[in-house]
């Protein structure tokens, strides 16, 4: 099913709103959270120096997708993701951590939500070569990425893609492509729909070696039905590739698209203008996902709407970003699982559950990644600290500030840091308390200003 690409023009772009407010520190901040992991000590007065469009534009068109900083490393050893558990999990948070494209990585961790594969199925080796194929096309064509994941080994084993032949069709993937990643749940198809289309996504197979796992995957021909079928209205002898376009073509896939992909960057729904704009943006780049990334971006909603609850894995990597802290244990390997949040192993193939990222359960693990994280970054409170003991509570609070980069901060959470100094303050009632409770009490913002609700919304 050829394609001609068109690619967007100024004026498909201009009509929709744009961001026209002050764009200064903490708007990028906020930028650098909603679009990456947070931002690098000083990368925020950078990106602000850079105004909205530019800044925009670097995290759409980054120089490089290199890796800075020291390789991690546990133990002394460096990462052996394929044979020690958890080590995918640290492979994959030290590029969001080291990455110098950081929209890219961040829109794989959106990809991988989006057709959420997990390893509690599929062998770790397949999990990594997909999270690889989600990056090359991050901010690519998104027609071309459905068609790639389509013949994907992780997605054939995770929803029995190998299993689909023409004597006993599999209508798992058929009925996820249209449901989850192209259309919505009962959005333009019907059950006639999920049949036909799982027979144009029939003949993949695989072979299975004990201690191995699946491997050797391709497509048989004599696995395939060659048949006619009716998918959407329309009739031929499609195959897989044909039915991936098919779910792209479909006309309610720019509405379901766009609001999808919205959700990931602003917590409120787009505005119907706003709506419509980005979907003709979509319709006539040719199914390009950079363009409406790129809109959303600038869009006034991302500065002016509500805040937004950082995932639990966002939250750990902007952290380290923060400390200039690379990966140098296996912690976040246990940790990630209690925060609800577990790298290639999302809970079912809706992906994670955006409204558990925050709870009673789930906010003791994110202090105690916030503890783990300081690690290293304390004050030894048997060492000498000239000055700490004068130290006034609110400058104590502006020191704390300072060695997490100056965040935005709420008034309301300024005052109650404030409030806890004042405290500290007057229960040190003996002259060697004043030292002690001076060098305790700035570990103590440091680690109330990690865990206030500024840190775990952007």
């Amino acid at each position: 099913m050829p394609r001609h690409r068109v690619r967007p023009t100024q004026r498909s772009s201009a009509s929709l709103p744009r961001y026209r407010g002050r764009f200064g520190h903490a708007e990028a901040e906020r930028l650098l959270w909603r679009a990456g992991f947070g931002p690098r000590p000083g990368q925020a007065g950078r990106l602000a120096r850079l105004g909205l469009d530019d800044a925009v534009r670097s995290l759409t068109h980054p120089r490089s997708r290199r890796l800075r900083g020291p390789a991690p490393q546990v133990e002394g050893r460096g990462l052996a993701p394929l044979d020690v558990w958890g080590h995918d999990v640290l492979w994959w948070l030290d590029r969001m951590v080291r990455s110098e494209a950081p929209l890219v990585e961040r829109m794989t961790l959106v990809w991988h939500d989006w057709f959420a594969t997990s390893r509690a199925v599929v062998d770790t080796r397949w999990m990594l070569r997909q999270n690889e194929l989600l990056r090359r096309h991050a901010l690519g064509d998104f027609a071309v990425l459905v068609r790639e994941i389509t013949r994907d080994p992780a997605m054939l084993t995770w929803l029995n893609g190998i299993s689909n032949t023409r004597a006993e069709p599999n209508e798992n993937y058929a009925r996820e492509l249209q449901e989850l990643f192209c259309l919505g749940a009962g959005n333009g198809y019907s059950e006639r729909d999920v049949r036909e289309l799982a027979r144009a996504l029939t003949g993949w197979r695989a072979e299975w070696s004990e201690g191995v796992g699946w491997t050797h995957f391709r497509l048989d021909r004599s696995r395939q039905d060659r048949g006619r079928k009716r998918i959407h209205g329309h009739r031929g002898r499609y195959d897989w590739a044909d039915a991936a376009a098919l779910a792209v073509r479909h006309p309610r896939h720019p509405r379901f698209f766009v609001a999808k992909l919205w959700g990931y960057f602003i917590p409120v729904p787009p505005p119907p203008r706003t709506r419509a704009g980005l979907e003709r943006l979509y319709r006539r780049s040719g199914h390009d996902v950079r363009p409406v990334v790129a809109a959303i971006l600038r869009h006034p909603l991302l500065y002016e709407g509500p805040r937004m609850v950082k995932p639990p894995v966002v939250y750990t990597a902007g952290l380290l970003r923060a400390l200039g802290r690379g990966i140098d244990t296996d912690a976040w390997s246990w940790l990630t699982p209690m925060t609800g949040q577990t790298l290639f192993e999302p809970p079912n193939v809706a992906g994670w559950d955006d409204d558990r990222w925050l709870d009673t359960g789930t906010w003791r693990a994110r202090w105690m990644v916030a503890n783990y994280a300081l690690e290293g970054h304390t004050l030894d409170p048997k060492g000498k600290h000239p000055g700490l003991d004068r130290e006034r509570p609110e400058r104590a609070v502006a020191a704390a500030h300072a060695f997490w980069g100056r965040p935005a901060i709420s008034a309301a959470t300024r005052r109650e840091l404030i409030a806890f100094a004042r405290r500290a303050d007057a229960s040190a009632d003996a002259p060697w308390k004043r030292t002690t409770y001076a060098i305790l009490r700035q570990n103590a913002l440091r680690m109330l200003l990690a865990t206030s609700p500024d840190m775990h919304t952007s």
